[in-house]
């Protein structure tokens, strides 16, 4: 019996390579690579691709800020919006009570957002923080993005650059929330407008300018208004800047002259210019260019610290402080219109480096964290409030102590982060 024919003799024959061309043809291969470095584009004749950890906004840098947004705007108004929920609940029989309709009530709240949310940013910050780059260690971006040569430092930079930008628009509502808090109480009844009636009992006014005025009363008429025995004082400090004196019998207010201002009439006028050492003149008339405040400035109902701007507080307080009041406690209020809003930068720089210390841990980590830092901030501003109040450190600085402490574990903790 014939053998069968073997299958593999009818392959057709392969052609036989020259020997040297099997030497040259890896070395043409390796040639064709391009080489890496400064002339890998050389050939497209293209600019070399900028490392992703040098690119000034990059696809990561986006990635984190996006989700940093979400978790801040969910705070920031997810709070204020819890808080007056419960405000509502607790205070809707009164609102009601007082004849005050659903539209009034509504649109009170929307004065009450400023002031809350300036309230809340810093917390706002902290949790967006601490929530986006636990995240990123819970899902092993971090990791990954430290392989690609992305450091932690550079990763949370936008975080910083973003809490910077919070903070500024945390300065704008602390400035906005003293007028819209006005209005609210107005809406709500919770504080009449502005009194223009006469008034017939004696009162004090201190104004900006540093004078204090002590009126007996003061009558509002059609055509301007009346006080009887004004007294207006202006404290010195010696010869140089004398204390100054001056009483009268009326003085009148014309709102039908060009020249509107108070004129003083029957009175005396006296420098203070020392111990012993006085000049002393009167008048029959007389117009004083400090006094400016009109009738209904002179009436109206004096504010407290948080219904003031942070220049208005700064004047009323250089007033009180040339009168010889004591301070300290308003010029520890005015330091906190500004240490505040900047606790977003300080809380950003604490609350990041403090996210990666466990980086497998859950969401339950993230709000502790949160949670015991929040308390621990309010604290110590309460405490710095009555340390500066009582005299025990500068008021300006006691306001700043916690900032700085923050910011000085803060940044210790920055140090000791795994880059």
């Amino acid at each position: 019996m014939d053998s069968e024919p073997d299958l593999r003799d009818r392959r057709p024959d392969r052609p036989v390579a020259h020997p040297q061309a099997r030497q040259r043809a890896p070395r043409r291969r390796l040639e064709r690579r391009p080489r890496h470095g400064r002339g890998c584009n050389a050939v497209a004749g293209l600019p070399a691709p900028t490392p992703l950890a040098q690119r000034p906004v990059s696809t990561l840098d986006r990635y984190v800020l996006r989700e940093w947004t979400k978790v801040c705007l969910l705070a920031a108004l997810g709070f204020p919006f819890l808080v007056i929920v419960i405000d509502l609940a607790d205070k809707f029989d009164t609102y009601f009570g007082r004849g005050i309709s659903k539209a009034q009530v509504a649109y009170s709240y929307l004065f009450y957002l400023p002031e809350t949310i300036s309230l809340v940013l810093p917390v706002a910050v902290l949790f967006a923080v601490v929530f986006t780059v636990g995240a990123l260690g819970r899902h092993s971006e971090l990791t990954a993005a430290k392989a690609s040569g992305i450091s932690f430092h550079r990763l949370v930079r936008p975080l910083l650059v973003a809490s910077l930008a919070t903070a500024l628009v945390d300065l704008g509502l602390t400035e906005l929330a003293p007028g819209a808090s006005a209005r609210r109480a107005e809406l709500l009844g919770e504080k009449a407008a502005r009194p223009t009636i006469s008034r017939f009992s004696p009162f004090v006014y201190r104004a900006d300018s540093g004078w204090v005025y002590s009126i007996r009363s003061l009558e509002l008429r059609t055509s301007g208004a009346e006080m009887r025995d004004p007294i207006m004082e202006r404290e010195g400090t010696g010869e140089d800047y004398p204390t100054i004196l001056v009483a009268a019998q009326r003085g009148t207010y014309d709102t039908a002259r060009t020249a509107r201002g108070w004129m003083l009439g029957k009175g005396a006028v006296r420098y203070l210019l020392g111990p012993g050492r006085e000049t002393t003149f009167k008048f029959d008339s007389l117009r004083i260019a400090s006094l400016r405040e009109t009738p209904t400035a002179l009436l109206a109902e004096p504010k407290a610290p948080d219904e003031m701007r942070y220049a208005e507080l700064g004047r009323y307080v250089d007033a009180l402080s040339r009168s010889g009041s004591d301070t300290k406690k308003l010029r520890v209020e005015r330091a906190l219109k500004l240490a505040v809003p900047f606790a977003c930068i300080v809380i950003a720089l604490f609350g990041a480096p403090l996210a990666i210390s466990t980086p497998r841990s859950g969401m339950a980590w993230g709000v502790a964290v949160c949670l015991a830092t929040t308390f621990v901030d309010l604290l110590m501003f309460q405490l710095s409030k009555a340390v500066g109040a009582g005299g025990a450190l500068p008021p300006a600085f006691a306001a700043w102590v916690p900032n700085l402490l923050f910011g000085a574990a803060g940044v210790w903790l920055w140090r000791k982060a795994q880059t």
